[in-house]
């Protein structure tokens, strides 16, 4: 069984509105990229309840999650603390973490032509960035070398920490499936199809898509319903989706009992998933 993918994005600049959800639509992209897809998205902010019940949804689901933001130092960064909540476990500072920590303030020590001051209070601050739940494992950052973490949870489930920057996150996701999920790529190709319908209401179009369903058990039905489309005006995109093998068939029962209703159809479209 392929498990199900989740996003979670943390920090209160999303929910107010201050800065747009970049992470979703690239997320989408670079499962989709590998023959996979998200199943959901959480959206939640810097409440250290709600991140923890989040997080201990997604540790029981089975599912692999990435969750987005709030893994830095300062007072409204609570992702870290709360998913060792999550889990029950401690934080610990990870030593792989520390040393990378480490390894980047040498480097920007050394960027601004100063002494690397390791005891500075700072400096110690910052090593905070690498405490995790305990038994968690580093997810490399090739911007700037703090890494992130994950964790696993029940039923053969993980969530995969990582900044919320997408120059960051992004490359660490893609490490993530890369490293390990490479086994799932490609496994299970998803298709579908739908066409254009003209001036259709869905209510008519109703016992059509539960035949479809019904006849075409592992295939979904899907209606788009437009009512001022610059180009088609009003219409429905209705199609089939599932499994590339399976999905021929039920399209073409579909486009059938579209004839047989006598439905205006327009262009036809095609898309892999």
């Amino acid at each position: 069984m392929t498990p199900s993918f989740g996003l979670i994005i943390v920090g209160d600049e999303i929910l107010s509105g201050k800065r747009a959800d970049k992470h979703m639509p690239k997320v989408i992209e670079l499962l989709s990229a590998r023959g996979l897809s998200l199943a959901y998205a959480d959206y939640v902010g810097d409440n250290p309840d709600r991140i923890t019940a989040t997080l201990q949804r997604a540790f029981a689901s089975g599912d692999v999650v990435f969750s987005c933001g709030g893994i830095g130092a300062t007072p409204d960064d609570h992702t870290r603390q709360c998913a060792a909540r999550a889990l029950g476990r401690d934080l610990v500072l990870h030593p792989d973490a520390e040393a990378l920590i480490r390894e980047r303030m040498q480097d920007v020590a050394q960027e601004q032509g100063v002494t690397y001051e390791p005891d500075r209070p700072d400096n110690v601050h910052r090593l905070n960035m690498g405490v995790f739940p305990a038994g968690a494992h580093i997810i490399p950052n090739p911007y700037n070398k703090i890494p992130g973490f994950s964790c696993e949870g029940g039923r053969g489930g993980a969530v995969h920490f990582v900044p919320g920057f997408p120059v960051m996150a992004w490359p660490m996701i893609e490490w993530v499936l890369d490293q390990h999920y490479a086994a799932l790529f490609n496994r299970t190709p998803q298709t579908e199809q739908s066409v254009v319908v003209y001036g259709a209401m869905e209510a008519a179009l109703t016992p059509l898509m539960e035949r479809i369903e019904k006849t075409h058990p592992n295939v979904r039905v899907f209606s788009l319903p437009s009512v001022d489309h610059p180009q088609y005006g009003r219409h429905i995109e209705l199609g089939v989706k599932g499994p590339a093998p399976l999905v021929p068939a039920a399209w073409q029962d579909l486009k059938r009992g579209l004839h047989e209703f006598g439905a205006n159809c327009g262009p036809e479209l095609v898309r892999s998933l």
